[in-house]
């Protein structure tokens, strides 16, 4: 329908995800595996351009201006058991919000849209972008 409010706008725009976002990567940097694929990155940046891509995702206004999904993540080996822990911690981020269970669980079919882009079987299937780049691999 033409008058039909979108994800983000049901969800009370930015300040909702803005806030999400601060409570999971609280936990994504805490947790002792999921952390490490982030030790290197700085977390202010990283928070902000995620806002922007899930406000965007979410039919919002159109302000990501990072990279595809596929190519920031060709570089780490993300595991099916490590996108799963993420949705998790995304999840729990959602609930302590206090959003719906039917909103959480459109929150979250958006980021599993991405599972198949981001979840790669071996190390072969890393791609790196810059020469000086290492692939990012940690067991559990």
């Amino acid at each position: 329908m033409a008058d039909e409010k979108s994800l983000h706008d049901r969800i009370g725009g930015k300040p909702t995800i803005e806030r999400v976002h601060e409570r999971f990567y609280d936990k994504v940097y805490a947790h002792p595996w999921l952390g490490k694929y982030f030790a290197h990155r700085t977390r202010g940046p990283l928070v902000s351009q995620q806002n922007d891509f899930m406000v965007q995702l979410m039919g919002g206004p159109k302000i990501y201006a990072g990279q595809a999904t596929a190519t920031v993540h060709g570089y780490m080996m993300i595991t099916e058991e490590l996108f799963d822990l993420r949705t998790e911690l995304l999840s729990d981020a959602i609930k302590k919000e206090g959003l719906s269970d039917d909103l959480r669980e459109e929150w979250l079919a958006l980021n599993e849209a991405f599972k198949k882009v981001i979840v790669k079987s071996s190390v072969s299937e890393c791609k790196l972008q810059y020469s000086h780049q290492k692939i990012l691999d940690f067991p559990k």
